[in-house]
């Protein structure tokens, strides 16, 4: 111990700069803890979600109420449209107002942001906000934020700066720095409770936008997996997501934003498969050309077939996964083209039967062999995609316990009477946190391996992605076969896991919380499963230990939700649900024909608002005050 304080002196080499550290940190604990926002499945939608970002979901408009009582709500609007999009309201602006009418207008509401800067980050240390300032405008920034009106000196000061600004024409890149400032300061930690990716098209892009923030934490969805799969060796997670991705139309990703050629099996595809409509694309409202159609028929075929062979390899390689009941291809029945599924017989239709060696059905060509090892190596040295599952990988966990709540996508494999459903892996069995510890500690472990394509640990992504005891899938088994070549939809149920009925319950909430050495305070948050509002389904279950967040965000499940997703958000208050309606554009936005809050749920409030002190990071910071004190009062001994 001697030597971390010896360390610890050389970092402060004087009482004074003690002193001065501890009054800094003790002031910090008694600062109201920053905001929280909770949010899940957000499937490449990036769009809605960088809305949600750029309004706090909604908490800014609140806010601009509160700081300017005497606004009209139009105006308020207004101004919150400078705010979630400077950069976009300035332009449209440009169409109507002449250059000195715009700068007329932007002098006149940049007081309004600087306000705003105040109140909103009245809660942060002014070190804090200047870390979150543009840095080529920071200066400038912290100035104009110190101007105290109405003294007279400080005004002309004030005014100096504003007319300097204006002249060098940068006040249009000020003003966008203020708006962004006050986004930043709205969000200080963002938890994203799981699934980035699916259907939606631009999950880089939401990626991109989650590396800008200074405290971000994800918990991986079953889609995030897959991705981290594929990087890290799985060859039949790449080709599931390279299906997915034909199933709805969102193979420019894969090509062009991640520099992926498909070429070898796009032509593959084209070369051994005619349409089939249970493999048309799922558009979503796309409007595509028939031959992309076609393609995407045809590459969708081709993956599914290729996915099949490799799972039914895995299965054969990891009877400990007990995933029998998928190995399908045993039970085919190649002359009369029926299958037997739980004794049963139904006919198979749209099968590729010419693909198949019926000798060894798991047997891939020579060309499948040559295509999938070329895409492999095209997947695990594209610099992007690789930057961005890095970035995962750094900043991404199974399960994450902060500030007294536990943030996990899927859910807790158990039983009907609430016990933890175990699982075997070699001679040991694990259940529980033990269980999500060891999913964790493998997914590592197998990026850390990329080279190794069908160890242990890389097959165990796809008993992530859809095994019975998987904390990411939370069903029996997952009936992608049936449903492309069984029409009876009999066969294409997937039997959820007794924990999402149990969850109502406060008792099994309880038990769950208490596994991860969390109280009767705690709170669940959990992602996963679409809520359908519209029919009366609640979001806070379990006498309000648990809270589902999953509300839709994705455009295929608003139908079912009713709504386009939640935003939790814990503050200093308490903690709020918000639900959104789906977003329409930017363009409906700025013309102040988009309010995406739609419903606000208060889930708990505090008597007394909660200081940094009692966070997490309070916590750490009192032990740090601790240690700097104790060298304080020892400091001759080292």
């Amino acid at each position: 111990m001697s030597n971390y304080y010896q360390l610890l002196k050389e970092k402060f080499p004087s009482k004074s700069s003690l002193v001065t550290e501890m009054i800094n940190l003790d002031a910090i604990c008694h600062l109201p803890k920053g905001t929280e926002h909770f949010l899940s499945d957000l499937h490449g939608e990036y769009e809605a979600f960088d809305y949600l970002l750029r309004n706090g979901s909604g908490s800014i408009k609140k806010k601009v109420a509160e700081c300017f009582t005497d606004r009209t709500d139009e105006e308020i609007e207004f101004l919150c449209q400078y705010i979630y999009y400077p950069k976009e309201k300035i332009e449209v602006r440009q169409e109507v107002l002449s250059s000195n009418g715009l700068i007329e207008e932007l002098t006149l509401f940049l007081p309004d942001l600087l306000q705003l800067v105040k109140y909103i980050g009245g809660k942060y240390t002014r070190s804090k906000v200047r870390k979150m300032m543009a840095a080529d405008y920071a200066y400038i920034m912290e100035e104009l934020l110190i101007v105290e009106q109405p003294d007279e000196n400080k005004i002309s000061y004030y005014n100096a700066i504003i007319s300097k600004v204006i002249e060098l024409d940068q006040l249009d890149d000020l003003f966008i720095a203020f708006a962004t400032l006050i986004q930043d300061l709205s969000i200080d930690h963002l938890h994203v409770v799981g699934d980035i990716f699916d259907r939606g098209k631009y999950p880089d892009l939401i990626i991109d936008r989650l590396q800008k923030f200074n405290k971000i934490d994800i918990q991986w969805g079953n889609h995030d997996i897959t991705w981290i799969g594929a990087v890290s060796g799985s060859t039949i997670c790449m080709i599931n997501v390279i299906r997915i991705a034909a199933r709805y139309n969102s193979i420019a990703l894969i090509e062009d934003r991640y520099g992926i050629n498909l070429r070898s099996l796009i032509e593959y595809a084209q070369k051994n498969f005619e349409p089939e409509e249970v493999f048309n694309p799922i558009l979503d409202g796309d409007d595509i050309s028939e031959s992309d159609k076609v393609m995407l028929n045809k590459l969708q075929q081709a993956t599914a077939n290729l996915q099949f062979k490799l799972e039914h390899q895995l299965i054969a390689r990891r009877p400990d996964f007990d995933m029998q009941a998928s190995n399908l291809f045993t039970k085919i029945n190649r002359e009369e083209k029926t299958i037997e599924i739980k004794g049963k017989t139904y006919p198979l239709q749209s099968f590729p039967y010419q693909m198949i060696d019926w000798e060894s059905p798991e047997q891939l060509t020579d060309e499948e062999e040559r295509i999938l090892s070329g895409l492999m190596h095209r997947f695990q040295t594209s610099n992007r995609l690789n930057q961005q599952i890095d970035f995962l990988m750094e900043n991404g966990s199974i399960y994450k316990v902060t500030n007294n709540n536990l943030l996990f996508h899927g859910g807790m494999p158990m039983h009907s009477n609430g016990d933890f459903k175990s699982m075997r892996f070699g001679n040991q069995v694990y259940c529980g946190k033990d269980l999500m510890n060891f999913f964790q500690k493998q997914v590592i472990k197998s990026y850390k391996n990329k080279d190794k394509h069908d160890d242990f640990e890389t097959d165990l992504f796809w008993y992530l992605w859809c095994g019975e005891v998987s904390s990411l899938f939370g069903k029996d088994r997952m009936t992608t076969f049936e449903r492309y070549y069984i029409a009876d939809k009999e066969t294409h149920v997937e039997i959820k896991n007794a924990y999402y009925q149990l969850r109502e319950r406060e008792d099994i909430c309880l038990s769950l919380l208490n596994e991860f050495g969390l109280d009767e305070t705690a709170h669940i948050v959990n992602g996963h499963t679409p809520v359908k509002e519209k029919v009366g389904e609640i979001p806070i279950k379990a006498n309000g230990r648990i809270i589902i967040i999953d509300g839709g965000l994705a455009k295929g499940y608003q139908k079912k939700t009713g709504i386009a997703g939640y935003t939790l958000i814990s503050n200093s208050y308490g903690l709020e649900l918000v639900a959104h309606k789906p977003f329409s554009s930017v363009e409906d936005v700025l013309e102040g024909k988009c309010d995406i809050i739609f419903i606000k749920r208060l889930v708990e409030e505090v008597s007394q608002r909660t200081l940094v002190k009692e966070t997490d990071n309070g916590k750490a910071i009192l032990k740090e005050i601790s240690e700097l004190d104790y060298l304080f009062h020892h400091f001759d001994l080292y």
